[in-house]
C-alpha cells in the first residue's frame, strides 16, 4: 500500500472510531496521519493537510475532556467553585501567587478541571511558580485527557519565550515520569544536568524536593500492618504532595487521619527512590468528579 493509500486507510479508520465515540482510538490514528506527512513533506498540500489534522485532534480532546468532566462532574457555579480554593487552600497567609497554586490544585481534586488548568495557565507568568503550574497543567491533561496532549502541550512550551532551557528541562523530567508510567513512548530531548544527578537530588532541601510519583508508606498497624502501601501522587505543590485513597480502603483512610506522623516512607520519582518522613496534613471526602467518594491526603514531606 502507496502512501497515499495508507493515509487514507488511516483516516477513515478514525473516522471510524470518532463516530463510535472511541476518541483515544481516533485520537491515535490522527496522531499517525500527522507523523507520516511530518515525515513526507513532498506530499501535495502537505502543509494544509496537516494542520486539518492537528484541528482534528484539537478538538478531539476538547470533546473528551468534556465527555470526562461533565457526565460524573456536577456543574458548579463560580461561587461554588471559588468556595472550594478557599476553604482547601491552608497557606491562609503568605505569597498570593503559591496561595493561587494551591487553590488551582484543590479545584482539580474536585474534578474542576477546566478552571483549575485556566488557574495554572494564569500562574505561567509568574517565575517563581511557572514550573510548578507547568507540571500540575501536564498532570492535568494527561490524567483527564490523554498523555498525547500533554506531550502536545509541552511541546508548545518549548518554544514559549518565558521558559528558560532550564525550566524547560525540569518539565521535561516530570513529563518523562508521566510517559514512562503511561506505557508509551515520547521522544522528549531529556538532557539532565550533571547538578541533577539522582545522589544529588536527593540532597536537596525539603523546601526544593524533587517530583514525586509514589510514596510507599508502611502502617504499624490496621490490617496492612507491616506491608508496604504504594499510592499514587495526583498532585504536588513543593513539599506538600496529594494522594487518592479508594473508599473502599476504609483500613487505610482510618489509619491516615489528620496529624498522623509517617516515618520511613519512600518516595518514588522518576530519578530516583529515597527515603523520609511526613505528616498528613489534610484528608477531605471527595464529593463530587471521578473520584467521588474517595478520600483526598495531603502529606507534607517533613524530611528527606
Amino acid at each position: 500500500m502507496g502512501l497515499k493509500e495508507t493515509i487514507k486507510a488511516t483516516l477513515k479508520e478514525a473516522e471510524l472510531y470518532k463516530g463510535q465515540g472511541l476518541l483515544n482510538e481516533a485520537r491515535e490514528k490522527y496522531v499517525k496521519i500527522a507523523q507520516l506527512i511530518e515525515k513526507n513533506e513532498t506530499i501535495p498540500n502537505a502543509k494544509s493537510l496537516l494542520e486539518s489534522v492537528r484541528k482534528k485532534i484539537s478538538a478531539l480532546d476538547t470533546s473528551h475532556l468534556k465527555i470526562v468532566s461533565a457526565p460524573v462532574t456536577p456543574a458548579m457555579s463560580d461561587k461554588a467553585q471559588d468556595l472550594i480554593k478557599e476553604l482547601f487552600t491552608f497557606s491562609k497567609e503568605g505569597d498570593p501567587a503559591a496561595m493561587a497554586l494551591e487553590g488551582a490544585i484543590s479545584l482539580a481534586k474536585f474534578g474542576q478541571y477546566h478552571r483549575a488548568i485556566d488557574e495554572f495557565q494564569k500562574l505561567l507568568d509568574d517565575e517563581n511558580i511557572r514550573v510548578s503550574a507547568a507540571k500540575n497543567i501536564l498532570k492535568c491533561y494527561q490524567e483527564f485527557v490523554s498523555i498525547e496532549k500533554a506531550v502536545e502541550v509541552y511541546v508548545a512550551w518549548k518554544g514559549d519565550t518565558r521558559f528558560s532551557p532550564n525550566q524547560i528541562e525540569k518539565i521535561q523530567g516530570f513529563l518523562q515520569g508521566l510517559t514512562e508510567k503511561s506505557g508509551k513512548t515520547f521522544d522528549l530531548e531529556i538532557t539532565p544536568s550533571p547538578a541533577e544527578s539522582p545522589a544529588a537530588i536527593a540532597e536537596e532541601p525539603v523546601d526544593d524536593i524533587l517530583d514525586i510519583s509514589s510514596v510507599g508508606i508502611t502502617l504499624d498497624t490496621g490490617g496492612k500492618g507491616g506491608h508496604e502501601i504504594e499510592l499514587d501522587v495526583s498532585f504536588q505543590a513543593g513539599n506538600v504532595i496529594s494522594v487518592i485513597i479508594s473508599s473502599k480502603e476504609k483500613d487505610l483512610v482510618d489509619n491516615l487521619k489528620i496529624g498522623v506522623r509517617l516515618t520511613n516512607v519512600n518516595f518514588y520519582s522518576p530519578i530516583a527512590i529515597f527515603r523520609g518522613s511526613g505528616i498528613v496534613s489534610a484528608s477531605t471526602k471527595i464529593d463530587s468528579g471521578p473520584k467521588k467518594g474517595d478520600y483526598c491526603l495531603d502529606i507534607k514531606v517533613t524530611n528527606v
